[in-house]
């Protein structure tokens, strides 16, 4: 749609703060009211607003397209968002190792051992590691674990970390990234250990390096949304 307004500016409303374009709140696509837990993160939203143009652009809004979605589906579905995020622990990323070469099985047990351990540590999960692509089940003990930890994240937080962990593979990787155990890069780097080691044998292949461009800026995104709900 055209720019309609003026100007955005984030300001306190009840409950906490929202974005408001020529003095007007804006609503959520659900004509909820628009209204962040920070002021940091209305400020964000607010910012994005400003920063349209012409044309008023949705995809490159990450912070107000993540307060919607908060509203609109995490916080009135949200036991099922704990459930959906949570099952990646079942499956996760760091559990499934290569049988060869023996380079690429040495790189993952360097960079993946130390997560399962802090996972064990912080959370009393124990997972199992296995190799190839069969399924294993995972103790049933550390997946409530798993499970409690993830309800430890409010609508917004959880909006978050639903997306680190989808977008990773590794509910291990996105609750090590919301605990600050790891930064967004790292986090992503950690997931592509299997990719650049293809990437350093065959070379890259353009479209496939395209979509990683992308799914790494959403990964960013969603950390630095996770950091300023946590904000002032």
């Amino acid at each position: 749609m055209k720019r309609f307004y003026k100007q955005a500016a984030a300001i306190e409303a009840e409950g906490g703060w929202t974005v408001a374009l020529d003095g007007k709140p804006i609503r959520t696509p659900k004509k909820s009211a628009f209204l962040a837990p920070t002021l940091s993160l209305a400020e964000a939203a607010a910012a994005e607003w400003e920063a349209q143009e012409d044309t008023v652009n949705p995809a490159a809004m990450p912070v107000t397209r993540g307060v919607n979605t908060a509203l609109d589906r995490t916080g009135p579905e949200y036991d099922a968002v704990v459930e959906i995020v949570a099952a990646y622990g079942g499956s996760d990323l760091l559990c499934y190792r290569a049988d060869q070469p023996d380079g690429l099985r040495a790189r993952q047990a360097e960079n993946w051992d130390p997560l399962i351990g802090w996972a064990a540590e912080a959370h009393g999960a124990r997972l199992l590691a296995t190799t190839g692509v069969m399924h294993i089940l995972q103790p049933e003990d550390g997946q409530k674990a798993l499970t409690g930890a993830v309800a430890g994240h409010d609508a917004f937080e959880l909006t978050a970390l639903h997306d680190l962990v989808a977008l990773s593979g590794s509910l291990v990787i996105g609750l090590a990234v919301s605990a600050g155990r790891l930064g967004a890069a790292e986090g992503w780097r950690l997931s592509r250990i299997d990719e650049t080691w293809q990437e350093e044998f065959w070379g890259v292949d353009e479209e496939a390096s395209k979509v990683a461009a992308r799914k790494a800026r959403e990964f960013a995104d969603a950390a630095r949304f996770l950091d300023l709900t946590r904000q002032k």
